[in-house]
């Protein structure tokens, strides 16, 4: 199996968990290296069942990165863990190379494995339907950089700019599928001129049919099939939703973009972290401090920052149970990823290096290089 429970020491895997100051919910691993310098990761949980994940591939040729944000359940978000790489390493073989369009397919495939699974279990868990994830993934091979994203998960780069000063500023590398931003408000509206309530403002902020603020996804498979939407099973778990067509999609945003020397390192976090904290001082804060322990360090400011929304300290934040801690923070998954470039790392030093999945202990996933096999590499080293 291309992903197999991780059997080696949790620190080994994912590194320290429960250790940001006393939060039990707090997961982090500090540092370890990838082709062009390291990478750091981390993952708080505030829901019930932890709905983030997060995973970093890291081999002598290529750098995968991947947040996924679910939401009505972990099973989306889940299932994207295990099954959107995979996808892109076969497309990318059997293509010659990593590509835009190797990416699209295996989106496409991972909605439609995921649509195949909701089938199965729907007869026995028919809110399996209101399942759904955002989908935020990075690849870096050869210099060359793609981001691809559904949802409102964020790609932030940090660049450093001389004129002024030495000083680093914000690029964001993907687009907020959120109805909350007025171009995409209009470009669902513009797709449903037949329908005027297709988004309306509900419960503070603007949602999809009232239900939902992202319009693109892994999942909402209710939202995306009239017909399971209309299913009596379902209409016993949720009221029924007038729809005509599809109101989400799966069609991801991406970008391929050559990195240059200027580009200093990359944030990949779900919306928990975007939420609580601008691009510019996401960037300010990794540029300021040490690099082991930044991802950490980033959710730590996060949590500082809605603990100060609701006249609250930080400890007070950490003492709260998930489930009840979602009234405070959502789960929050941070990946930071620094970019040296030109620098050659033996193959020694990766060989070991393995594709961890920030989640809750028993969830955690590990896939070694050597495990991936030549062709993967091979694959994406020709992009």
């Amino acid at each position: 199996m291309m992903l197999r429970s991780c059997y080696r020491p949790l620190e080994r895997c994912l590194g320290r968990f429960g250790g940001g100051n006393g939060d039990g919910l707090l997961w982090h691993m500090d540092l370890k290296p990838h082709a062009s310098g390291d990478y750091s990761i981390a993952v708080v949980q505030a829901n019930s069942n932890l709905e983030d994940q997060g995973q970093v591939f890291a081999s002598p040729s290529v750098t995968y990165v991947g947040v996924y944000d679910g939401h009505g359940g972990p099973e989306a978000s889940r299932f994207v863990n295990k099954n959107l790489f995979p996808y892109i390493r076969k497309f990318a073989r059997e293509q010659g190379g990593l590509s835009t369009e190797a990416i699209k397919k295996a989106f496409d495939a991972t909605e439609e494995e995921f649509l195949h699974f909701v089938k199965r279990s729907f007869p026995a868990r028919p809110q399996i339907a209101s399942v759904g994830s955002c989908c935020l993934v990075g690849v870096i091979s050869n210099d060359v950089l793609y981001v691809a994203n559904l949802g409102d998960s964020r790609a932030v780069l940090g660049r450093r700019v001389t004129e002024g000063g030495n000083k680093p500023v914000a690029e964001r590398l993907s687009t907020d599928h959120n109805v909350a931003v007025e171009e995409v408000r209009k470009e669902v509206e513009a797709l449903h001129p037949d329908d005027s309530h297709i988004v309306v403002y509900t419960r503070g902020v603007w949602r999809i049919k009232g239900i939902i603020q992202v319009s693109r996804s892994i999942g909402d498979v209710y939202l995306k099939k009239p017909e399971m939407n209309r299913d009596p099973l379902f209409q016993q778990f949720a009221s029924p939703i007038p729809l005509k067509r599809p109101v989400m999609t799966a069609e991801p945003s991406i970008i391929k973009r050559k990195l240059k020397s200027e580009d200093l390192f990359l944030i990949f976090a779900s919306d928990g972290l975007w939420e609580q904290l601008s691009d510019q001082a996401v960037v300010e804060i990794v540029f300021k401090s040490p690099r082991a322990g930044i991802a950490k360090r980033l959710v730590r400011a996060a949590l500082q920052e809605a603990a100060k929304k609701r006249e609250m300290r930080y400890d007070d934040i950490t003492k709260i149970e998930r489930g009840i801690r979602r009234h405070f923070h959502d789960d929050i998954t941070v990946i930071v990823v620094y970019l040296d470039h030109h620098k050659e790392l033996p193959l020694s030093t990766l060989k070991h290096s393995v594709m961890s999945c920030t989640s809750a202990p028993a969830d955690i996933f590990s896939l070694s290089a050597d495990e991936a096999g030549g062709d993967l590499l091979q694959a994406m080293s020709k992009a």
